[in-house]
C-alpha cells in the first residue's frame, strides 16, 4: 500500500493543505514577495463580492436545471432495459456509451451542433423555422449547457439505477401483484423504496460533480455571454489564471468545498433517516 500512499500524500493531500494555507493569504505568482497573510480577510470579502454571489446562483440553477431530468430520463431508460428483450445488451451500452467519453470531447462536439451552421439550426432551417444563437444569448446559453450535461450524465446514472432495479426482490412484486397492486402501485410501494437508497445516492453524486462544473462552461461559452454562465468554478480559474489571484481563488474553492460537503451530507442523512 505504501506507492499508493505515497501518491495520495504528495498529489492530492499535500496540494489541498497548501490550498488552504494559500486561502489566508494574498498571493500573486507574479509578485517577488511571496505570500502574505492576511487572516480571513479573503473569506469575508466573498460575502458581500456581487460577482461571487452571482457565481453562486448561476451554479445553483445548473444544478437544478440538470439533476432532476437526469435522474428522472435515466429511471426510464433504467426500466427500459431492464426488460428481457433481444439486442438488451445492445442498448445498455449505447446508452452508456456517452459518460465514457471525455466531457471536452463531448463539450466541443455539442459547440458545433450548437453552432450557427451546426445540427440544431439545420433542424429547425428544415422545418422552416429561423436558426438560434444558442451559446450567444444570455437566456439560452445556460439552458444549452443544461441539455448537453443532462445527455451526458444520462450513461452513469442508468446504469446505476439498473443496478438498484435489479437488486430488488422479485418476489416483493409477485406478493404485491397477489394483493391486486397495478403498475403504478408497484413503482410507488415497490419500485422507489427499493430504489432509495441508489437514488440518494446518484443525487448525492450528481450535486458534487455539477456543481463542480468547468470544462463544459469552459469549451461552450468561456463563461459569457456577459457572465450569464459564470459557475464558481470558471470564476476561480479565472481569479487564479488570468487575475493572478491565488489566494482569493483558494477561498472561493474552500467555500464551495464546504456548499458540496454540507450537501452531500443531507444527501446521505436522507438515506439514514429513510431506513430509521
Amino acid at each position: 500500500m505504501a506507492p499508493a500512499a505515497v501518491y495520495v500524500i504528495v498529489f492530492h493531500f499535500v496540494p489541498v493543505v497548501y490550498g488552504f494555507v494559500l486561502s489566508f493569504t494574498s498571493y500573486s505568482p507574479l509578485s517577488r514577495s511571496g505570500p502574505e497573510f492576511v487572516g480571513g480577510d479573503h473569506y469575508t470579502s466573498l460575502l458581500s463580492d456581487p460577482d461571487f454571489g452571482r457565481a453562486l446562483l448561476i451554479t445553483g440553477r445548473y444544478v437544478l436545471q440538470v439533476l432532476p431530468l437526469t435522474v428522472a430520463i435515466a429511471l426510464v431508460l433504467a426500466m427500459l432495459v431492464n426488460r428481457p428483450f433481444k439486442g438488451v445488451g445492445f442498448f445498455r451500452s449505447a446508452l452508456y456509451i456517452p459518460h465514457i467519453v471525455s466531457l471536452t470531447a463531448v463539450s466541443m462536439i455539442w459547440l458545433w451542433m450548437y453552432s450557427q451552421n451546426g445540427l440544431f439550426n439545420e433542424v429547425l432551417s428544415f422545418f422552416g423555422l429561423p436558426g438560434q444563437a444558442w451559446l450567444l444569448d444570455e437566456q439560452t446559453a445556460l439552458n444549452a449547457a443544461s441539455a448537453m450535461r443532462i445527455w451526458k450524465a444520462l450513461g452513469s446514472n442508468m446504469v446505476l439505477l439498473l443496478a438498484g432495479l435489479q437488486s430488488i426482490p422479485k418476489e416483493l412484486y409477485e406478493a404485491a401483484r397477489v394483493d391486486g397492486a397495478g403498475r403504478w402501485n408497484l413503482f410507488r410501494y415497490v419500485t422507489l423504496p427499493g430504489l432509495r437508497p441508489i437514488l440518494v445516492y446518484v443525487v448525492a453524486m450528481d450535486i458534487i460533480f455539477l456543481a463542480q462544473g468547468f470544462a463544459e462552461i469552459f469549451v461552450l461559452t468561456q463563461g459569457g455571454p456577459l457572465g450569464s454562465t459564470t459557475t464558481v468554478n470558471y470564476l476561480i480559474y479565472t481569479e487564479a489564471f488570468q487575475y493572478n489571484q491565488f489566494g482569493s481563488a483558494s477561498a472561493m474553492a474552500f467555500v464551495l468545498f464546504a456548499l458540496i460537503i454540507g450537501f452531500s451530507y443531507l444527501s446521505m442523512r436522507g438515506i439514514s433517516g429513510r431506513r430509521n
